[in-house]
This record gives C-alpha cells, structure tokens and sequence, in this order.
C-alpha cells in the first residue's frame, strides 16, 4: 500500500509579527488559534475585514479579466479555450490572436477548430477594431478599459509585494503541502509546485487569504512537462482570495492538464500548457501579466465572483 503524507507548516514559521501584518492588512479582525485534524498540528485562521468588491487586494477595473497581456498581447493556440470574463491589452487589437466573443464581427485572428477560444465577456485593445464588422472593440473606450486594468493590476501587484512577513515553505517548492492562511515568501526567489500537489486548508473560514511572493519564476507542474500538478482548495477555501505575485514569468503545466487556484500577476507574462497538448489546464482566478503576453493552449479560465 502507498502512503501519502501530508505537511503541515511548522508553528514556529508563523511569526506573531507576519500574524499581526496579515490580520492589519486585510483590514482587521482577529486571529484564532486552533488545532488541524492531526490533533497536533496548531493553524492560524484570520477574519480579516474585506474591501469593497469582497477581494482581500482590490483588482479595480481588472478584477473582471480572466487573462491580461499587457502590453504584449495574447495567444490561443487550441480549439478548446474558454475565458468566463474578459480579456485584454493595452496593445492594439492583433495583438490578440486565437479569441472571439459574442460580439458581431469581433474575432481576432481564429481559425475555426484550431484556436478558437471562446471569451464570454469583453475583448479589450486599443484601436484598430479586428474586423470591419466589429464596432463594439479596438476603440478609444476598450483602450481606456485596458490602461485602467493594467494600472490596478500594477497597484495590486505592489501591495502584494510589500506586504512583510513571509515565510518559505517547503524550501521554495509548495508540492506535497498543506498550507494554513498566511503570507508566503520564495526566500530564493523561486516557487515551484512539483512532485505533488499544494494544498490550502482553510479550516472552515471562507476569508482565509494566501499571498505567495517571489521575485522571480512560478513553475507549476513536473519534474518534467508531462507532469501536471493543481493546486486544491479545502475546508472553505476561497480561489478568490489566493494571489500570486510573481516577480518575473509563470509557467503552468506546460504538458497540460492540472488545475490551477487564484490570481496570478506577473510582470514578464504567463503561460499555460503548449502547443499540441489536448488536455485542459483550469485556472479558477486571473492571469494578469503586466508587460508581456499571456499565452495558453486549450485553457479554461473561471474569474471568481467578487
């Protein structure tokens, strides 16, 4: 028989100081101390008091996008591409490659059966519209649309950054754990989830928050690109109110699949599986990139409610 064991953050790496700076950052609230399923285990729940909108970092105009590719663009390579919100760039409209929404006319470089990702909101870029036919995107409106986004994105990804206190668990790879809400610091500038899946146990409260900080690179997925990990959500925890800042790029599941939680910002773009894979990567959050493009193959995006 196979066993799976699980880790639990040590108590001693959550600091009264990163305790006090969560609880003061989400507005207030007091922090409960209780005891996991072990027995043995101490977590840390917060109620912290929420902003307006309901999110723990006010995303602003780009609290709708499921994907934003800055000023770079964004690709679809695969015909089973699903964006629930909207999508964007502060560059012009072919930019974009591989959408199409319900909007007459308004199809960006899709070629039926191939990348023909379907986006259920808003397709925002600057002028020219893509087609003659598409009246409604590629104008002034949709460009300011996108320069809001990209500038709330920024705001967000710099209260993120400097929010202190974090700890690194798992020595920069999150495979195998079960993290209880708190913030999270790469102390080498790296996450990475591979081997296993991470595991974010709420402990019952719905307005338990993660921040997971690094400098540099999120990887999920591997060793090797045929290995797909997720992210798994459990005891009342919340897509919503899972951020990731990343410093440089994030990669997820680069051989598909796997399913991904929370808010991504990144600040040189994000990708999602490669060209020629057929199973369906998932993230339930945003990918907000805020200078280079996001790319994804046959990805499926779930904007969370406010």
């Amino acid at each position: 028989m196979t066993h799976t064991h699980t880790r639990h953050l040590p108590w001693k790496w959550l600091a009264p100081l990163m305790i006090s700076t969560l609880v003061a950052a989400c507005g207030g609230g007091d922090p409960v101390l209780g005891i996991d399923g072990s027995g043995t285990t101490p977590f840390v729940s917060v109620t912290p008091v929420a902003p307006p909108g309901g999110s723990f970092v006010p995303l602003g105009v780009a609290s709708t996008f499921g994907a934003f590719g800055g000023s770079a663009g964004m690709t679809n390579d695969g015909p089973f591409t699903v964006i629930n919100g909207d999508i964007g760039t502060t560059a012009v409209s072919t930019a974009i490659t591989g959408f199409r929404n319900n909007k007459p006319g308004c199809t960006y470089t899709v070629v039926a059966g191939v990348n023909e990702g379907v986006v259920s909101g808003n397709i925002n870029t600057a002028p020219p519209p893509p087609t003659g036919a598409c009246l409604s995107e590629g104008t002034a409106a949709t460009e300011a649309i996108a320069l809001a986004a990209r500038a709330d994105a920024l705001v967000a990804f710099n209260t993120l950054a400097g929010l202190p206190g974090g700890v690194d668990a798992g020595a920069g790879n999150l495979a195998n754990l079960t993290l209880a809400p708190g913030i999270y610091k790469a102390a080498g500038g790296t996450f990475m989830i591979q081997g296993g899946n991470l595991t974010l146990d709420a402990q019952g409260n719905p307005n338990a928050v993660w921040v997971f900080q690094m400098a540099q690179t999120l990887t999920v997925g591997g060793p090797g690109a045929a290995f797909p990990q997720s992210v798994l959500l459990t005891g009342g925890a919340q897509a919503r109110n899972v951020y990731w800042q990343v410093g440089s790029a994030a990669t997820i599941n680069a051989g598909g699949g796997g399913t991904m939680e929370g808010t991504i910002i990144a600040r040189t773009g994000v990708s999602f599986s490669t060209a020629g894979n057929v199973a369906i990567t998932t993230l339930n959050g945003r990918a907000l990139s805020l200078d280079a493009s996001v790319t994804m193959v046959n990805t499926v995006i779930n904007v969370p409610a406010p």
